[in-house]
């Protein structure tokens, strides 16, 4: 029991008991943020097409959030409870998806019945029951398809066919493909607003030291590419244990190398406008932060500009998440509203927050 909690406690999984000081949160001139809705440890987020704002978790609860008219916050709304790590949410033509471990579940008209949600239709129960990465993001991509991931059921192995791999479906469950393999863990991925590629963070194995390998953002402009895992760690470091079995060569290298450990979760395109034009289509990436590092790292919002198809001027957007070594949040994802705002959800403070741009001195 005390070896579950300290794991429990290393993920971040319990909610902490104050939020942010918002005041501590750094952000480039002109923008500001605040608490958009309290929601105990707030992990995937998606957008109805009322505007209402899905939350998913690792406690077994998915929430609503429903917009103030001015936009400003959020009211939750228990949707569904007592399911195995909804951690993933998706919204399509009415209805959400929700990930579990091993399922995906449908909430048809969802928005309407907020406060009297349907029982959920089972889209398919196919995947793997290991809770180990078990966790999912989903997302739909512009083919239609809901991408799903499997994580590995290890800190490093040879997988099985079944898993280190990023999967999709057809909305009804069927048609199952794997789109990608050789990916130890991806809990965040979106495709580029101009030229449809997926990108996706990748969370680096442990056990090798404070900086190595470093976590990973890679590119997949097509299906079929394969990531190295476990063979080759950041395109370039054969692992340990399995690196003599295959080459680096064999495998497509990331597009960018985000550090060693710092847990990159969420991943969105801009595509508002709200923010300065030059802020269109630069992604924005959620690093929750590491925990096993003798100094801590991650534990802010990333920006990284793509030119051509390549990652460039990877820079901080959000810091403060972190007070020397204690942990103030964690942000896990991110989500783009109609008016442009950015959310930013942290499983560590239970909050989901709401970043605002309006120019410097109007």
């Amino acid at each position: 029991m005390r070896f579950l909690l300290a794991v429990l406690l290393l993920c971040g999984s319990f909610v902490a008991s104050a939020q942010v000081p918002l005041e501590r949160i750094r952000l480039p001139p002109g923008f500001s943020i605040d608490t958009f809705a309290a929601v105990p440890q707030a992990r995937s987020l998606a957008l109805g097409t009322n505007g209402t704002v899905f939350v998913g978790t690792r406690s077994g609860r998915v929430y609503a959030l429903k917009p103030t008219p001015d936009g400003r916050r959020g009211e939750p709304i228990v949707i569904a409870d007592g399911l195995d790590n909804p951690n993933g949410v998706a919204f399509r033509d009415g209805a959400l998806y929700v990930a579990e471990i091993s399922r995906i579940l449908r909430f048809d008209g969802i928005e309407s019945r907020l406060t009297a949600p349907p029982q959920p239709a089972v889209v398919t129960d196919r995947f793997p029951t290991e809770a180990h990465h078990g966790w999912k993001f989903i997302a739909f991509g512009p083919d239609g398809w809901l991408y799903v991931p499997v994580g590995a059921p290890c800190n490093v192995c040879e997988p099985s066919e079944r898993h280190a791999l990023l999967a999709r479906i057809h909305p009804d469950g069927g048609d199952y493909e794997v789109f990608a393999r050789g990916i130890r863990n991806t809990v965040g991925f979106d495709w580029h607003p101009d030229t449809g590629e997926l990108w996706f963070n990748e969370h680096g194995r442990d056990s090798m030291g404070d900086d190595m390998p470093s976590c990973e953002l890679n590119r997949a402009p097509k299906a079929g590419m394969h990531f190295g895992f476990p063979y080759c760690h950041q395109g370039d470091t054969p692992d340990p244990e399995f690196g003599r079995r295959r080459a680096c060569s064999e495998f497509t290298p990331p597009a960018l190398k985000q550090g060693g450990h710092v847990a990159p979760n969420g991943l969105r395109f801009y595509t508002g406008t709200m923010f300065p034009p030059e802020y269109r289509n630069r992604m924005f990436i959620a690093q929750h932060g590491s925990w096993n590092r003798s100094k801590k790292s991650g534990y802010r919002v990333m920006m990284v500009t793509v030119k051509d198809g390549k990652a460039e001027q990877y820079e901080p957007f959000a810091t403060g998440f972190l007070d020397g070594e204690k942990t103030l949040g964690r942000p896990v994802d991110l989500l783009v509203l109609r008016d442009g705002s950015l959310l930013i959800s942290d499983d560590y403070g239970g909050r989901v927050y709401r970043v605002t741009y309006r120019a410097p001195g109007s």
